[in-house]
Formats: C-alpha cells, sequence, structure tokens
C-alpha cells in the first residue's frame, strides 16, 4: 500500500530537513524542532515544540506523532500525548508536546531530532447501539484482570 501525503514548509522550517525516515524499513520519519531559540525544559516542564510544517493526507490516513526511542531511554524526554493524532483534514502547523521526565535539564536546539511520525491507515467506523453485547471469556475484566 502507498499513499502521497503532501507537505508544505512553513516560515520557521526554512533551511531544515524535511521529516526523513532514518533507515530503509523505519516506519517513522524523524521530526526536527523549528525552534528559533534554544528551549530549556527542566524535570517536570513540558513545551510545544514547533516542526516547521503541515501536512494534507487523503482520506482515511492520519499521521502518530511518537516519542524518539534514544531521547526517553537517555535523557527522559518524551511526547505526553502519545501517540499523538494528526487528523486528515488538519492543515495546521505540526507541533510535538515534549516533556522532560528526566532528572536533568534538557536543552532543545534548531534542527534536533525530537520526535517521529507513522503514519497508520484509519477504517471508516459506523456506531452501532446495541442493548447487549457478545459474551467473551474475558468478559469486562480490564486493568489488571490476568493477575500480572
Amino acid at each position: 500500500m502507498q499513499a502521497t501525503v503532501q507537505i508544505k514548509r512553513l516560515e520557521g522550517g526554512e533551511n531544515l530537513p524535511l521529516p526523513k525516515q532514518m533507515s530503509e524499513l523505519a516506519a517513522g520519519f524523524d521530526l526536527y524542532a523549528a525552534v528559533t531559540d534554544t528551549v530549556e525544559l527542566k524535570p517536570g516542564e513540558r513545551a510545544l515544540i514547533p516542526t516547521g510544517f503541515a501536512l494534507s493526507m487523503p482520506a482515511g490516513l492520519e499521521a502518530q506523532i511518537r516519542p524518539r526511542s534514544g531521547l526517553a531511554y537517555k535523557h527522559g524526554i518524551t511526547c505526553l500525548n502519545s501517540p499523538g493524532t494528526i487528523d486528515a483534514d488538519y492543515r495546521g502547523e505540526v507541533k510535538v508536546l515534549l516533556i522532560n521526565h528526566g532528572q536533568e535539564s534538557f536543552r532543545i536546539e534548531r534542527g534536533e531530532r525530537i520526535a517521529q511520525m507513522v503514519f497508520q491507515y484509519v477504517p471508516r467506523i459506523q456506531l452501532e447501539t446495541v442493548l447487549e453485547l457478545s459474551e467473551t471469556v474475558r468478559g469486562s475484566g480490564g486493568f489488571g484482570h490476568t493477575g500480572q
């Protein structure tokens, strides 16, 4: 399956790489910080970081913004709303909501890789109201229902 996604570089995104897959089989496209000044993210703080681009996706597609594993592991930096969803009808700038769960301040510089974007197909769903649901072995067992 292949889809075409249009990308528009925005003011502030000049001279930055566009989202890029870092290996041939990478699922995600790395996103770069389009900050004009260094952003210092202290422990427990969050910041909305611009990327300098907007998208136009066909209906039935979404983009998910996810953390970069290296930033999470090495510095405790992750996406607060993860995965963040970009709907096919959104045309504004893609921004990344980062939070510092680490012990030390973290500096976000212009052009730094801050997150990844993964595209997913989204089926059209029609909800149907019913009086009863089908039975399963699990039933209504929720959080921790398996004892683990």
